[in-house]
């Protein structure tokens, strides 16, 4: 796909100076800081300086360079909705850095989907709307093709569907709470062990805010 390819590029372009992985990483939390921090004002400070603790290791091209990311990834959202997180993951060939983490491909995602959809929109036309749980989201791509089943059937996910997540790997928790905060959609998603309920952190996006408050 060419939105993956263009932004596996990018990163791929800083793999000599300060190596893939970590930039991807890098990434991934500066995103996912900058939506945070535009509605959390309860989080806010903590984050922000882990914000500038992390983009003071870069210089003013590649800090921009983040910025052209953040735009790309949302063009490509608006275009289609797809996991190009998930996917520009397996085109870096990070697994290999990330202990055989593999994210499930979309098209597995959404015949998942397509099994559940249905019964969910008869829910949100019966009682108004919908809680969705995932106890292991990974990059969020089940999430995504759930959505995007939604939206087939004529349910506007933002005003219907209230997401509750959680993951183990920080990186996963950060890819879903960017890609589905830029649909818009309410999610609360958090860092932490489903099986031991212990919780690290906990990030809600701007749908979150926008329709609870």
């Amino acid at each position: 796909m060419e939105h993956v390819k263009e932004m596996a590029k990018v990163f791929d372009s800083y793999r000599y100076k300060h190596g893939v992985h970590r930039v991807f990483e890098d990434f991934l939390e500066l995103a996912a800081i900058t939506i945070s921090n535009s509605v959390d004002k309860l989080n806010w400070r903590r984050r922000e300086d882990r914000y500038l603790e992390i983009i003071r290791q870069y210089d003013k091209d590649e800090a921009n360079t983040f910025a052209k990311l953040i735009a790309m990834l949302t063009n490509a959202m608006q275009e289609k909705i797809d996991d190009y997180l998930g996917r520009v993951f397996m085109e870096l060939e990070l697994y290999d850095s990330f202990k055989g983490q593999f994210f499930t491909p979309i098209f597995v995602a959404s015949l998942m989907a397509k099994m559940t959809a249905v019964d969910a929109a008869g829910l949100i036309a019966d009682k108004g709307h919908i809680r969705v749980h995932e106890p292991a989201a990974g990059g969020g791509v089940t999430l995504l093709a759930f959505i995007h089943e939604l939206q087939t059937m004529d349910c506007n996910p933002q005003q219907t569907v209230q997401i509750f997540a959680q993951d183990l790997d920080k990186k996963a928790v950060h890819m879903t709470y960017i890609q589905l905060s830029l649909l818009g959609i309410n999610l609360t998603i958090t860092h932490g062990d489903t099986l031991t309920q212990v919780v690290w952190d906990t990030w809600r996006s701007p749908g979150y805010f926008f329709r609870w408050g």
